[in-house]
């Protein structure tokens, strides 16, 4: 099937904006590229900073992830404990209760994040302002791929993933002693429309499977170079109901088409050099179609979404993130009231 692309870039590689007035325009797809810029409003602009915090949780801890899965390939290393980076924003009042930002894969654009926060919760345009939502970056269980601790938490078709980060490590932020010196009275809003997850490749997946399976606790979601691919370990229950992985969401099963409509907002983004460019769609494991695919099928369904193609770039390119990501918060926030 053919994606209709609106053309979004302008003359010479001059950064192309997408600014948008209301929480359903900017919907679509777009053409971005080959020239890309830093976006300024991913750059230090002076404006007051919020406080960082970093703290590990023990894998043997959980009771959801705990590193002994028999799916675990024994040759990939698993950590024995995983960082937990938390960045509060300067316009953050103690004891109001905050949207918030889940990105995996930590802390993998972080610095970006930080940046577009502390700029656009002090824009003066009113269209560019995003709510002061604090950011939990989460680092995976270790390696990647097939048989990897990180691809059981990220690839895998299930709430698991999002049953962790609700019930462990948001409990372990709000109960940290570093975090509740400084903000005695930190609180997460329980709205899921203030509740976003952010990631690219793997992690863009586990965004799209936390919101897909628990659209009561996350509703924004943003992926960049999805793996909306077959990479969930072939040995994996879930294999029963979903044998070709993430893959299913757009193909296969078609589950956004042939499932109710949920309550989603949803950022897709693919580079044309992306993994697997050129396998055939046979391999299931083609980055290009499986993003261009579950572009059509949000479309088809009548989600608001926007998916991003990306011209002479690759997979997770970081030059993508510092054109576009300002202005995806922007898109992926609008709408939102806080409690």
């Amino acid at each position: 099937m053919c994606i209709l692309f609106f053309l979004c870039y302008l003359q010479a590689g001059i950064f192309a904006q997408i600014r948008t007035e209301n929480p359903n325009s900017g919907v679509g797809d777009y053409i971005i590229g080959p020239k890309y810029i830093v976006d300024p409003d991913l750059k230090d602009q002076g404006n007051p900073k919020g406080k960082s915090f970093e703290f590990t949780m023990r894998l043997a801890d959980s009771s959801i992830f705990r590193g002994t899965d028999s799916t675990l390939d024994p040759n990939k290393h698993v950590r024995e404990q995983r960082k937990i980076f938390v960045y509060v924003p300067a316009a953050y009042k103690n004891g109001t209760s905050a949207p918030i930002l889940v990105m995996h894969d930590g802390p993998s654009r972080l610095d970006l994040v930080k940046c577009a926060l502390d700029n656009l919760t002090n824009s003066k345009d009113p269209k560019r302002k995003i709510p002061a939502f604090i950011i939990i970056s989460v680092q995976n269980g270790g390696d990647d791929s097939k048989g990897s601790q990180r691809g059981l938490e990220y690839d895998t078709l299930s709430d698991r993933f999002v049953r962790f980060i609700n019930n462990e490590v948001l409990r372990a932020v709000l109960s940290n002693r570093e975090i509740k010196a400084f903000y005695p009275n930190i609180a997460f809003t329980s709205d899921p429309w203030g509740r976003a997850t952010m990631g690219c490749s793997s992690g863009g997946a586990a965004a799209l499977t936390m919101g897909w399976f628990r659209p009561d606790l996350f509703r924004r979601i943003i992926t960049y170079s999805g793996t909306f691919v077959d990479q969930q370990d072939d040995d994996a229950p879930e294999e029963a109901e979903y044998p070709l992985g993430a893959w299913e969401y757009h193909s296969g099963k078609k589950l956004i088409m042939n499932s109710e409509k949920k309550p989603l907002r949803i950022f897709t983004h693919v580079s044309e050099s992306d993994n697997g460019a050129n396998n055939p769609k046979s391999s299931h494991h083609n980055w290009v179609i499986a993003n261009k695919n579950t572009a059509a099928v949000l479309k088809e369904k009548g989600y608001h979404y926007r998916f991003l193609f990306s011209r002479a770039s690759g997979h997770c390119d970081r030059r993508i993130f510092e054109h576009t990501l300002a202005d995806t918060l922007i898109w992926i926030w609008q709408g939102y009231q806080a409690d």
